[in-house]
């Protein structure tokens, strides 16, 4: 008897546990991540209204500390939430907006750099109506992803104190654009890498969808039952999970992909 795509969608993030996803708001990570977010616009000011790159760079560090340690209570205090997983990586992607924007404005980097990540995270976002019509959420957080974003993240400071006129500042400036376009450079590895896990999953989705017909399904009896009774095919009522770990396939478009608050990733 033939699995319906919905079984296949659920079985695919059964083989790896991962933690319980609530639907709690007001949680402590929660909590840290809101405050990440209200830094954003701080950030932003600070570098492009009074210039003050040293507390602007405070900031940054509160921001990147309090990322690592909502993702630390998260697991620990088994408080990993829907909504913790929405807000964490959009932190992420706002800082490094902000940090770029700020970086471009005041001539420390071309345009081009910053037209190269937005230009990633436009496709991907397009690409998530078609994964939810397939039944899928954002797809999980992969290694390439985390490394990007740390990358990214590490080199905007260097890249602030490089406009100053000393030694510390021209070391600086060669490592944070090491840091920049190793970074470039994994961001769109990882969008490529998304981009095959998706592609994967809506042709599963296809091939499990088309063995659930009556007449295709393999090893189905001589008396299938009438269109639209068949036991295999899923209840439209019926929830969808999406407890999956990295690398696991996301399921269902209210579900987010990734695995755990805290985890760094576009």
């Amino acid at each position: 008897m033939g699995r319906s795509a919905e079984e296949s969608r659920r079985e695919a993030g059964d083989d790896v546990a991962g933690p319980e996803v609530s639907d709690r708001i007001w949680t402590v990570p929660n909590l840290l991540s809101m405050l990440r977010l209200l830094g954003v616009p701080l950030f932003l000011w600070l570098i492009l209204g009074p210039q003050a790159d040293w507390w602007a760079l405070l900031v940054l560090a509160l921001a990147g500390i309090s990322d690592w340690l909502d993702g630390k209570i998260a697991r620990a205090w088994n408080q990993t939430s829907r909504l913790g997983t929405v807000l964490d990586p959009l932190a992420d992607r706002l800082y490094i907006f902000a940090a770029l924007l700020g970086l471009v404005v005041r001539d420390i980097v071309p345009w081009w750099l910053m037209a190269i990540l937005v230009l990633r995270d436009v496709l991907i976002l397009g690409a998530l109506p078609l994964l939810r019509h397939f039944g899928y959420g954002p797809l999980p957080v992969n290694f390439a992803g985390k490394a990007a974003t740390l990358c990214l993240l590490y080199s905007f400071p260097l890249l602030f104190i490089a406009v100053y006129a000393s030694i510390v500042a021209d070391v600086a400036r060669i490592i944070g654009w090491a840091f920049a376009l190793w970074g470039t450079a994994l961001y769109w590895w990882a969008g490529l890498l998304y981009a095959v896990q998706g592609l994967r999953l809506m042709a599963q989705t296809r091939r499990d969808e088309g063995a659930d017909r009556p007449g295709i399904r393999g090893g189905a009896d001589d008396s299938d039952p009438a269109p639209g009774t068949s036991a295999d095919r899923p209840d439209p009522t019926a929830p969808e999970t999406a407890d999956g770990d990295p690398g696991a396939a996301p399921r269902g478009p209210d579900r987010p992909g990734r695995a755990g608050q805290g985890h760094t990733g576009p």
